[in-house]
């Protein structure tokens, strides 16, 4: 499956759960399917853990139906860190991906939002056009995963965002814009979501003539669709909508709730 490792990548990034501070410990998971124009290719499914608003998020995600037919895929995904009052700040993010017999691992530290530390192992051989990431790339950065959890504030505006990203090996920007709201309904939620279009511009950490993130950041039908958790008193995806040159990518919830 061609890019299938950028396409999880942005996946992870995409289905974050949603968490709360509680001086009691909370669990939660949720359960997503992952499909390229209509076939399924993986499954996610991510559970969190909260006390003392310190948040652990840990992740599975494997290859199914067309995506097997190539290479078999597996991922495991944790991040760590601490719940704000209006932010979840992480210390630490952790990806290990498997196709086949490769592997590789991404390692990331952060202090106050800034990457202290960053490591890919085995390091990847880099071609002669790469665009590499600067030492202000890597200030005031989102994690993918928590990155995409939204508490509830009186001052939050969804859909009016730009978010700065760093998956352990790109830098890019997900600039978020309103686009009105839909029902949806699975397993533990039923009603309203909040849809931001979504901008996708990246910025380093790649190959400048990658034809599928030049694909990528001319399209304006990337989509998140965000469910309320009133129990987590979040906003959290519950469906993301991502077009690629062979095909739509879409990330749906089968499960979104304790």
């Amino acid at each position: 499956m061609v890019q299938f490792r950028r396409w999880l990548f942005i996946s992870v990034l995409m289905t974050s759960m949603p968490l709360a501070a509680s001086a009691e410990e909370l669990r939660h998971e949720t359960q997503y399917r992952v499909a390229l124009a209509g076939f399924p290719i993986a499954r996610a499914d991510f559970k969190t853990e909260v006390k003392d608003k310190q948040f652990t998020i840990r992740g599975d995600i494997t290859s199914a139906g067309l995506a097997d037919l190539v290479t078999s895929i597996d991922a495991k995904t944790d991040v760590t860190g601490t719940v704000g009052d209006n932010k979840l700040q992480a210390t630490h993010y952790r990806l290990f991906y498997k196709s086949g017999k490769k592997e590789r691992t991404y390692d990331v530290a952060y202090a106050n939002g800034n990457v202290t530390s960053n490591t890919i192992t085995p390091e990847p051989k880099r071609p002669q056009n790469w665009i590499p990431i600067s030492a202000g790339d890597l200030h005031s950065v989102l994690d993918p995963i928590s990155g995409m959890i939204f508490p509830i504030t009186p001052n939050l505006n969804l859909c009016n965002q730009n978010l700065a990203v760093f998956d352990g090996e790109m830098r890019m920007d997900l600039k978020l814009s309103p686009k009105g709201s839909h029902p949806f309904s699975t397993d533990g939620f039923k009603g309203k979501t909040i849809a931001c279009g979504v901008r996708f511009t990246p910025k380093s950490g790649y190959k400048g003539t990658r034809k599928d993130y030049l694909y990528l950041a001319k399209s304006d039908g990337m989509e998140i669709w965000f469910a309320k958790a009133d129990t987590m008193n979040v906003y959290a995806p519950v469906y993301v909508r991502i077009p690629t040159q062979y095909g739509t990518v879409t990330i749906t919830a089968v499960k979104y709730g304790s």
